[in-house]
């Protein structure tokens, strides 16, 4: 295959992106908005919690299920499905008139999520293969995670400008176009005919998650003591265990097992695992706390994750074609390593508050690090399995980083030891710095160089 796109390939690259910003774009997006929720809608940090994580719990629960229904049934339907359902529901989040209502639109609109991201990416690993298989994987991977970073940008922008309910009605514009593309796509989806989706595994797994989460979240109001918090963990641990014996004998297994057999597979995730509760943790707590501890404006807190944004767009692809050229573990290893000695650079944030010295040196080193890393391990988690799988192998990957996320998420409470003033602020800086060092030695210690399996 030439090293350059073809026109079918970059329609196919755009409508990957398209379906996968939005999805990604909605896990960050609205952690600037968060504070002017809270003051139209009400509730605490609780709340605040609940509005992210509703809709990471869904995603990252239902991505699985999704991943199996796109090799089964065909990328474009699953698209199509994804597509229609987030448009509608984020306007339903866009108009909720109160914060149950809210975040019963987020785990819908989650759900929806789901059915986006596996899809999308699975259409580049169809479409792509040799040296301009990582060029594309590395722009798809510097677009959505460019979204993730520049999510707290475009919320603040809107929450200043107009609303906080903007963050969501906006999607309807990157969804049209994706839509209308897809009209363009004229090669067709293969299809099993006889495919079968376990349902009840699903199930499982998303009550699982939930009610796990739910406990996370709720403990440090409640208790471990209150049956409402230990109840609902005992019983979230025990369905997802459930599950997980389920897909040992599944005939059409959700999560199939037997992925985890290849060595970059399993230690790729256990590394993206560590990774993406670190990011997802570093972007709730410095969204929050420049808005509530720092005193500036939701724009000018959006503002400071530009040079994140800007280095991701300018490095990932470039990053992606050497991961190919020289393997991806030592990209992974050193990029989290940066990313960690960032994160450590923000426990000079004091209460004399400068961005320019305290803040912008610590986000352009995770800036850098975050480029060098996230396309080379998508590269080395999809390059582990058969091309005919990337869809489960996609969705794996992508549950288990979102999954990572709402774990990090809900156990922000206990981690700024219930509130996210200064010492907060530095405790959530430590515990990241942490989980990206880990992410690093699992690189080191797991990842090696190895050619795609022929499909």
């Amino acid at each position: 295959m030439a090293e350059t796109m073809t026109p079918a390939q970059r329609r196919v690259l755009t409508i990957a992106v398209l379906a996968s910003f939005v999805a990604f774009l909605d896990g960050t997006v609205v952690n600037v908005a968060l504070p002017a929720i809270r003051a139209e809608l009400g509730g605490g940090l609780t709340t605040q919690q609940w509005v992210v994580d509703a809709y990471l719990i869904t995603l990252g629960a239902l991505i699985l299920f999704a991943g199996s229904v796109s090799d089964a049934f065909g990328r474009t339907v699953v698209l199509r499905i994804g597509l229609i359902g987030f448009g509608v529901t984020s306007l339903a989040a866009g108009l909720a008139p109160d914060p149950v209502f809210l975040i019963a639109a987020r785990a819908a609109q989650g759900a929806a999520g789901a059915f986006l991201v596996p899809s999308s990416l699975a259409l580049i690993t169809e479409a792509f293969d040799g040296p301009v298989r990582g060029r594309a994987i590395g722009i798809w991977t510097s677009m959505t995670t460019g979204a993730m970073i520049a999510g707290p940008l475009v919320g603040g922008a809107l929450v200043d400008l107009v609303s906080w309910r903007l963050v969501f009605v906006i999607n309807v514009i990157p969804i049209a176009c994706a839509l209308w593309m897809l009209r363009l796509k004229h090669t067709s989806d293969e299809r099993n005919p006889d495919a079968t989706i376990d349902i009840l595994a699903a199930v499982m797994c998303t009550l699982g998650l939930g009610l796990t989460v739910f406990a996370l979240i709720e403990q440090p109001n409640l208790g471990w003591g209150d049956p409402a918090v230990w109840a609902t963990f005992v019983s979230g641990i025990v369905l997802f265990t459930l599950f997980l014996l389920r897909q040992r004998t599944s005939r059409a297994p959700i999560l199939p097992l037997d992925m985890f057999r290849a060595r970059n597979f399993w230690s790729g995730n256990v590394a993206t695992f560590f990774i993406y509760a670190a990011l997802s943790l570093n972007g709730f707590v410095l969204s929050v706390y420049l808005q509530q501890g720092a005193g500036l404006s939701a724009t000018l807190a959006g503002l400071a994750s530009i040079p994140m944004t800007l280095l991701m767009v300018a490095l990932s692809s470039r990053a992606g074609s050497l991961s190919d050229r020289f393997g991806p573990r030592i990209f992974m290893t050193v990029g989290p390593l940066i990313i960690a000695a960032g994160c450590l650079m923000l426990l000079s944030v004091s209460g004399d508050f400068n961005y320019w010295t305290q803040v912008l040196p610590g986000l352009i080193l995770f800036g850098l690090g975050l480029s060098i890393t996230v396309s080379p391990l998508t590269s080395a988690v999809l390059g582990a399995v058969d091309a005919k799988r990337s869809g489960t192998a996609s969705a794996v990957n992508n549950a288990i980083s979102r999954v990572a996320g709402l774990l990090a998420i809900a156990a922000i409470a206990t981690i700024v030891d219930g509130s996210l003033d200064l010492n907060g602020f530095h405790r959530a800086a430590i515990v990241t710095a942490a989980l990206m060092v880990l992410g690093a030695i699992v690189s080191f210690l797991g990842i090696r160089s190895q050619r795609r399996p022929s499909p």
